[in-house]
């Protein structure tokens, strides 16, 4: 197990789970920085908030500095990191943090588990495709993101789902939602997919937010009627 400590947050994290680029984000503080920035901006005592791909809990501790750990829920899909996350939550103050494990699918998904692809470095996971190695492919729950969204009610989502934001962004967002951070995967879906993102992410009435919008983390603020 590899400790390091970033904004005073300390993080314990599996070995077989990092990569040399990760470790290296890891204790140069350059890890989720982008994501930090915008949540501390953003975020406020009055939110829930909802952090899908948690990994190691950084930015759920964050989170829960400026909302109350109390009014964050957690969800992380690989198995792998689970005891690391929920130790991380608990040492860092976040105990009353709520952890979920899964991977958050679109509604039209219709099995009850998904074939993850757990891969050597944690951040690097999601879930499997036809090109994923199958000795790193497990069976996690599937959680669908409306039934998250209707019964947590979170007014803030922080997103990190490797390529999985695509899908997830198709599909109509609640009202509850103020703002979304999300790191989109440029590289997994190129231009098309942004504008795919976007477009969807518009048609429930979410627009770009410049504060706090950095390389690949955006930021999307519900446009008031």
């Amino acid at each position: 197990m590899a400790s390091f400590t970033i904004k005073d947050i300390k993080l314990r994290v599996p070995g077989h789970a990092l990569s040399a680029s990760l470790r290296k984000q890891l204790e140069t503080g350059r890890y989720e920085w982008n994501e930090a920035l915008a949540v501390e901006r953003h975020v406020t005592a009055d939110d829930v908030v909802l952090d899908i791909g948690a990994g190691a809990g950084f930015v759920s501790v964050l989170a829960g500095r400026q909302a109350g750990p109390e009014n964050v829920v957690s969800v992380e899909a690989n198995t792998s990191m689970m005891a690391a996350l929920r130790h991380n939550l608990d040492t860092n103050g976040s105990e009353k943090t709520r952890l979920l494990h899964g991977a958050v699918v679109a509604d039209n998904f219709d099995e009850d588990t998904v074939l993850f692809a757990a891969r050597a470095a944690f951040w690097a996971s999601s879930i499997a495709d036809e090109n994923t190695n199958p000795d790193r492919i497990v069976e996690v729950p599937a959680l669908r993101l409306s039934e998250l969204l209707e019964e947590y009610r979170p007014t803030v989502v922080s997103m990190d789902v490797e390529g999985g934001e695509l899908e997830l962004c198709q599909q109509p967002w609640p009202d509850c939602v103020r703002l979304v951070v999300m790191e989109i995967h440029s590289k997994v879906y190129g231009a098309s997919g942004i504008k795919a993102i976007m477009d969807g992410m518009s048609a429930s009435n979410m627009t770009l937010m410049p504060w706090g919008t950095r390389g690949e983390v955006v930021v999307l603020q519900r446009v008031d009627d």
